[in-house]
């Protein structure tokens, strides 16, 4: 989930109680072991659903697939194609002027384009990927509907694929590593500082990442030892994360030029045109390193991962997740909530009692400024008057201040044992180009929490 600044609500999404385990691939390389294991393949997305069975979920499916086969072509129309007819419409002595050093214009808007292809060709290697593991043509039949993905996306769509494209900036490269350092590495400090670092003891530790986007924080935690799940409902971010952790080619082997289709508060060209390298870890090559090859019955370095893609306040708060994580860590995270109340009940459901919950992020709540959602007063009731759990779709929205946060926290069964007061909050961006005229800069909160036993 640059962090958007209200994005339109996802659609009701009440069936994807599916999880997609991340498991060995069989390889020459035979890279088995306990733990990790090696390189990793979304396998399935069965579970047990189906997207392919529910004529709503399948629509969703089909808009985000076929936004990243998209990415090519409105990048190119809607940054440089329409830059050029504007750039053509001035006075004739004006756009020549432009034209020639040291400005040449044209020139740049080419090397703009040269950007771009190379920030589609990831688009398209993680489109590839998807297609191969939902089972889906990439020529599909037009008159299939079950099958034909080609023309679903929505201009929402095409927005979030152009936010994932530059999210690995901020989580799969070294140049992203000061927004990581702020919202990543203190969780890693709580969990060591509850647990220890004694990975044959932490392996059994079962840590929750709901939110997790592009899989960096994911394979962090496991990389220090932990059995981690990642919970995650964006289809963008779920092929996109499967392609970094399954397919990427080797460290760094990846261009990305994640400022290149944004004009305004420049510095310079070369600010504009910016590359950087991704992945700044290679998945197989760190569990390599790590020891995730010994055969002989050793502990790797390396804990477990997988990832559920599904609705957070839905699937965790069913029976089988009943007290079933030591740790939960919501980075960037709990102002997706419609309701927050509902992600607290859902954490507090699947805490072990005494499990810790680590919070990261700021409150740029996503449904305040939705007219349809503050219309929508229809409320399905049962005869208590209780609302089921309809998740992240369910109808009403609140925001909260942090305060207000903290009161709900304490009513519903949390004590706060570390707090960073705002004063101490370090400053962080998202996505955020550190050269830009502008910085959008967040102080996120930062606290770990936890169950009290028997509440």
């Amino acid at each position: 989930m640059d962090k958007p600044p209200s994005p339109p609500p996802p659609p009701p999404r009440h069936h994807q109680q599916q999880q997609s385990q991340l498991n060995p691939k069989d390889s020459n390389d035979d890279v088995s072991s306990p733990g990790l294991g090696g390189v990793y393949e979304a396998r399935s997305w069965g579970g047990d659903f189906d997207p392919l069975t529910d004529d709503e979920e399948r629509r969703v499916l089909f808009a985000a697939v076929d936004s990243f086969r998209q990415y090519r072509r409105t990048a190119h129309l809607n940054t440089t194609h329409r830059r050029r007819q504007a750039f053509y419409a001035l006075p004739s002595s004006h756009w020549q002027m432009l034209a020639e050093p040291p400005f040449s214009l044209l020139d740049t808007f080419s090397l703009v384009d040269d950007a771009i292809d190379i920030n589609a060709d990831i688009a398209d290697a993680i489109l590839t990927a998807g297609l191969e593991s939902f089972g889906l043509p990439e020529n599909p039949e037009a008159d299939d509907p079950s099958r034909c993905w080609h023309g679903r996306a929505t201009s929402s769509d095409l927005s979030k694929v152009q936010t994932t494209i530059r999210q690995f900036y901020r989580d799969w490269s070294v140049e992203g590593r000061q927004e990581r350092d702020v919202c990543y590495s203190p969780v890693l400090r709580f969990l060591t500082d509850e647990f220890g670092r004694d990975h044959r003891t932490n392996h059994q530790r079962r840590v929750l990442v709901p939110g997790a986007g592009l899989g960096r924080l994911v394979f962090d935690i496991c990389q220090a030892g932990f059995a981690v799940e990642g919970n995650e409902i964006s289809y963008h971010q779920l092929m996109a994360s499967s392609w970094v952790l399954n397919h990427a080619l080797g460290p760094e082997q990846h261009a990305l030029y994640p400022f290149a289709l944004g004009f305004s508060n420049l510095i310079s060209r070369d600010q504009q045109l910016r590359r950087v390298m991704i992945p700044d870890v290679h998945p197989h090559s760190a569990i390599l390193a790590g020891g995730g090859d010994a055969g002989d019955g050793a502990n790797p370095s390396f804990g477990t991962m997988s990832m559920t893609a599904a609705d957070f306040a839905v699937l965790y708060t069913s029976e089988p997740n009943r007290e079933a994580f030591a740790a939960v860590a919501t980075v960037f995270f709990i102002d997706t909530a419609p309701n927050l109340i509902r992600y607290i009940e859902a954490i507090h459901h699947c805490l072990k009692p005494g499990g810790i919950w680590i919070n990261i992020g700021p409150l740029l709540w996503h449904f305040g400024s939705d007219d349809q959602r503050a219309a929508d007063h229809q409320r399905r009731t049962d005869p208590e008057g209780e609302t089921p759990p309809m998740g992240i779709g369910e109808p009403g929205w609140v925001e909260l201040t942090e305060e207000e946060v903290v009161h709900v926290m304490k009513q519903m069964g949390f004590r706060i044992e570390q707090w960073v007061s705002p004063a101490e909050r370090p400053s962080c961006g998202y996505i955020q180009d550190p050269e830009s005229m502008f910085l959008n800069l967040y102080r996120p909160s930062r606290w770990m929490a936890r169950k009290i036993a028997g509440i």
